[in-house]
């Protein structure tokens, strides 16, 4: 078992919803990632997502959209993101995924990357724009890498292909709350759809991301699911300025919140 799913069966055991928290690797300045990392842990986040910023993020909202921009002028690279994470090693063992688009993983160099990525201390991968049917041309190098594969369904989804997406995924099953980009403001929580994933997915515990922007969004969506994962609303705040004390506060308001009282 790696980091994920030794977390993840710590939720459960413990009757704890978990809570990823995305952050923009470099956003809003290089030097800032691991401070923010630290206070996010603080917080309470059982997972951290690093977004490897990319110039055409097609899964993305305006929010990250910008961020990825801002990272990427300042000179953000793939062998950057990885030095940072080994030195999130050096301070902690929360797990650590990383999500983004091919293009950077490519010109890396597919085999080197994920061998890299595994050795610098990552857990897991998510590519948002990898659909199942291709995802056969990474999965074993993910596999023999030991990293979790984190699969997406949406809306849209029918029940028969989450059946297999779940099969294919490991760590955790990312259920896509809308069918729209990460920080829709006119995204809604559907509880039905994600009951109907969580009750079908077998293999893999169920994280809903995509539109949470509160303590109260993550707790409606936790009535049927495993755990949240928190991207926009986070980036927003860093891109105002707030402090790290703030930062952890908003972390702790979304990790309490979903908690059964």
């Amino acid at each position: 078992m790696n980091r994920i799913q030794r977390t993840m069966i710590r939720c459960k055991v413990e009757k704890e919803k978990a809570l990823a928290c995305f952050l923009t690797a470099g956003y809003p300045t290089p030097e800032e990632l691991l401070p923010l990392v630290c206070a996010i842990e603080k917080g309470g986040a059982d997972i951290i997502e690093l977004g490897m910023p990319f110039s055409d993020p097609m899964a993305d909202g305006p929010v990250i959209q910008l961020s990825s921009q801002i990272a990427l002028q300042q000179g953000v690279t793939l062998e950057w993101i990885l030095s940072q994470v080994r030195l999130i090693r050096q301070r902690s063992e929360i797990p650590i995924v990383l999500m983004g688009y091919l293009n950077p993983i490519i010109a890396y160099g597919a085999e080197k990357f994920f061998n890299d990525s595994s050795l610098a201390g990552v857990d897991g991968i998510i590519l948002p724009e990898l659909p199942l049917e291709e995802q056969g041309r990474y999965a074993d190098l993910i596999s023999a890498n030991r990293l979790a594969n984190i699969l997406l369904v949406t809306p849209t989804t029918s029940t028969k292909r989450i059946v297999l997406i779940d099969k294919g995924s490991s760590g955790f099953l990312y259920c896509v709350s809308t069918a729209g980009v990460t920080g829709s403001p006119k995204s809604k929580i559907d509880t039905n759809y994600i009951k109907k994933v969580k009750t079908t997915a077998k293999k893999n515990p169920v994280l809903v991301g995509f539109g949470i922007k509160s303590a109260e969004d993550a707790k409606r969506a936790v009535l049927n699911a495993d755990g949240v994962i928190v991207g926009s609303a986070l980036i927003e705040l860093i891109g105002k300025g707030k402090s790290l004390a703030a930062i952890e506060v908003f972390v702790r308001r979304i990790k309490n919140g979903m908690q059964k009282r």
